[in-house]
């Protein structure tokens, strides 16, 4: 008997020890994170990018500024900087540190730098975003400081987007290096020697590397399901039946984004019955938005017939939801009397092209419309997304919270279909404005032309969802529906 007992640490050691390996190799091994899209997402070069080609783009790449997992602007390449009491001018400072190929970060080289990106996203809808930039200057030292045309309270909301990230002679400055293995995107964290940074011991007890593959939905749930990957990013309406599905009878891997933005449908084609903006809006009325939340099946959806968010925070408070009080069988009532009209006087019945995505859920929305437009008169047809239509949907998440975003997303500029030039005039004349009551006033007056124009027939806001097997620490559902990657794969202690 003795000698059993003696034997019974051993035992024990050789039995813990293959556990404490097996650990020790799990939390070295890369995170794997999967991102709905198509293979070559994650190498994106250009400024227009995808789900997976911004969160490479952040990850190996730095702004001025940057988001944290809950959304919230944290300090880059600038580690501080102040606003001026008129709003008219951001003033960074710097970080220590140097750029990619060993120059110096100086306020000199972050200008050009700047300089550089605000000329490539010229026409873009991020650019016109960045209008009221007037200058970009270099101040004393590490210092750089933008001036503006006119007050933008959200401009380090759009310094700190994917997009932004700065370069010096084409190499960039970010956490992680990128290595390309055929659709594999791996993600090797970078020494801060490596970023012109002084020495820190035990950086590499800090970040795990990333293995990344940007997928179709029916892989990316495949691999969810048999435990592949644990991470699956970048969801949209189309795929959400499948998510659900997914995610199971609890749904706790299921996290659905609180964001705001553009879902509906944008009027493509305005020849004919839809040259005219009452019969457009006849559309609007017959949609049973109740319904389609109940078919959606996407907890905390918020259907909406108003051109700016309600839930904005200066969303103007004198215009509300439209056709208050009428139900949707009068709605319905309406709108096929309107076409009525139309076809007695001569007008064709009706056919519509509506372009939208591919995926279950994209089918659901189809159906609906189909039968809501059916029940007025109108058949509908459906088409892709770069097709030739008449309606295509629009499922944009607002880059910042205010009503200028929605604004410019369906001004004239935006070529996205028809539009109201005397509701960018109004849009225009509030950015200018300093005067806070008259800048509400204008906004509220854009508001009203868009509505009163019937050029967008808003459905509710965009859906955004991921699926996470375990608790992440770095994971948080938030208001941009954007999850950085290096808080994902921060080490647990």
């Amino acid at each position: 008997m003795p000698s059993r007992l003696r034997l019974l640490p051993a035992i024990i050691l050789l039995t813990v020890m293959p556990a404490l390996a097996s650990c020790k190799r799990e939390s070295d091994q890369a995170i794997v994170v999967d991102v709905i899209g198509s293979g070559g997402d994650p190498f994106e070069a250009g400024i227009r990018l995808s789900t997976a080609g911004q969160l490479v783009r952040a990850a190996t790449a730095e702004g001025l500024v940057g988001f944290d997992a809950e959304g919230r602007v944290i300090p880059a390449l600038a580690d501080r900087w102040i606003v001026t009491d008129d709003g008219l001018s951001y003033i960074f400072r710097l970080g220590d540190g140097k750029w990619s190929d060993g120059s110096e970060l100086s306020g000199e080289s972050a200008r050009d730098a700047l300089r550089q990106k605000i000329a490539a996203l010229a026409g873009t809808p991020l650019g016109r975003d960045l209008a009221g930039i007037e200058e970009v200057r270099a101040m004393t030292g590490r210092v750089v400081e933008l001036r503006l045309t006119y007050p933008m309270p959200d401009l380090l909301d759009l310094l700190a987007q994917p997009e932004m990230s700065l370069a010096r002679r084409g190499k960039a400055t970010g956490q992680y290096l990128l290595k390309r293995e055929g659709s594999l995107a791996l993600l090797q964290p970078r020494s801060p020697a490596n970023r012109g940074m002084a020495e820190q011991p035990g950086w590499k007890d800090s970040l795990r590397a990333i293995s990344l593959h940007a997928l179709p939905i029916t892989a990316a749930i495949k691999r969810f399901e048999n435990g592949s990957s644990g991470i699956v990013l970048g969801g949209h309406f189309e795929d959400f039946p499948q998510a659900r599905e997914a995610a199971g009878l609890s749904g706790r891997a299921l996290r659905i984004d609180p964001v705001t933005g553009l879902f509906g449908l944008i009027i493509v084609n305005g020849d004919g019955w839809l040259a005219n903006p009452d019969a457009r809006e006849a559309l609007a009325m017959a949609i049973d938005r109740e319904a389609l939340s109940a078919e959606l099946k996407v907890s905390g959806w918020t259907s909406t017939t108003r051109m700016i968010a309600p839930g904005v925070a200066d969303a103007p408070l004198t215009i509300g939801e439209r056709w208050a009080g009428f139900d949707i069988g009068r709605r319905k009532t309406e709108a096929a009397a309107r076409l009525s009209k139309w076809v007695a006087k001569g007008g064709r019945s009706l056919t519509l092209k509506i372009a939208l995505p591919i995926g279950l859920g994209a089918d659901v929305l189809f159906n609906r419309l189909a039968s809501d437009f059916g029940a007025i008169g109108i058949k509908a047809e459906r088409t892709e997304l770069d097709e030739n239509a008449d309606l295509r949907l629009v499922d944009v998440v607002a880059r910042y919270g205010r009503a200028d975003w929605f604004l410019q997303q369906l001004s004239c500029a935006s070529a996205r279909g028809l539009c109201s030039s005397a509701a960018d005039k109004s849009a225009d004349a509030a950015r200018q404005s300093a005067d806070p009551a008259r800048r509400a006033a204008l906004l509220a007056e854009a508001e009203a032309e868009l509505t009163s124009a019937n050029v967008f027939i808003p459905l509710g806001s965009p859906i955004r969802w991921s699926l996470i097997r375990d608790p992440l620490p770095g994971f948080a559902v938030n208001l941009r529906g954007l999850h950085p990657l290096p808080p994902l794969a921060a080490r647990t202690k």
